[in-house]
């Protein structure tokens, strides 16, 4: 497990677009037969991956300092890749592309695995600390009414699909969802925001093998770019915006964890306001 320590917005403004890159993008995903996990002390959110040929278990690393890995968390997985199944406590959920699973805290063993080995799932996942236990639960993306937003006019048309919230799949705090973009729209989150009660995960996905986004970050008056590609994730601190363009149409998985859970807690930034 790699673990990336919490930056200053002061120092950001101080970084090369390498160091940016080590601090805040995750790269090497989906990595055949492996469990990638990238630990963040902006509020100790978890982003990781599984891609399994054959069944993986998901350990828990000595960063955790307990016993097993859902012993004081909980976990959000969406399957982007072939079918399969994420197996807990002996209980099976099989998840086809884009559905979902929550897993409450003090669930002990936690399997993943694809339906045929040929072509894997590709499980990526968000885990946060919880003090509370929910219920698992399969979420399947077709039973999801999204939110349609924006407009071809402002190239950010988009249906958002919110899997883990309080009006839906309850959790502890962990929030997860999908945005997808239509057809030739590239931009997301712009007019852009913080809200500094909840960080939050992007993954980028569905782009082009030669496509990128250009994310957006740091604070709204010393905003700061990472060129990103396909499946890929990066960290956002709560005090930074998080919006991005790319070179094609794409889906993201966001993923959110901290003071709250209200979806529109968002502190708005004027367009005049962004340099």
């Amino acid at each position: 497990m790699e673990v990336r320590h919490s930056v200053y917005p002061e120092d950001v403004k101080r970084l090369t677009t390498e160091e940016l890159r080590e601090r805040f993008l995750i790269q090497g995903l989906f990595q055949p037969d492996e469990i990638k996990m990238v630990y963040s002390h902006v509020d100790r959110m978890i982003t990781g991956s599984a891609c399994p040929v054959k069944p993986l278990i998901l350990a828990v690393g000595k960063e955790m300092g307990v016993e097993y890995f859902l012993e004081r968390r909980e976990l959000g997985v969406i399957n982007v890749g072939g079918a399969g199944t994420v197996s807990v406590d002996g209980v099976d959920y099989s998840l086809d592309t884009t559905d979902g699973l929550y897993v409450g805290k003090g669930s002990k063993e936690i399997i993943f695995s694809s339906t045929d080995a040929a072509k894997p799932a590709k499980f990526y996942f968000n885990s946060a600390p919880a003090h509370a236990t929910y219920p698992t639960v399969r979420i399947e993306r077709q039973s999801i009414t999204p939110a349609h937003l924006g407009s071809i006019e402002s190239s950010n048309e988009r249906n958002i699909y919110k899997y883990i919230h309080p009006q839906g799949v309850k959790s502890c705090q962990l929030v997860m969802g999908m945005t997808v973009l239509e057809p030739g729209n590239m931009w997301n989150s712009m007019p852009c925001h913080t809200h500094d009660r909840r960080m939050e995960v992007y993954f980028y996905f569905n782009l082009p093998e030669e496509a990128v986004v250009f994310h957006l970050m740091g604070e709204p008056n010393q905003t700061r770019h990472i060129v990103m590609r396909n499946e890929e994730a990066i960290i956002s601190p709560s005090w930074s915006i998080h919006s991005g363009v790319a070179t094609s149409c794409y889906t993201f998985i966001w993923g959110m964890a901290g003071e709250n859970q209200t979806f529109d807690d968002m502190d708005h930034v004027a367009m005049k306001n962004i340099k």
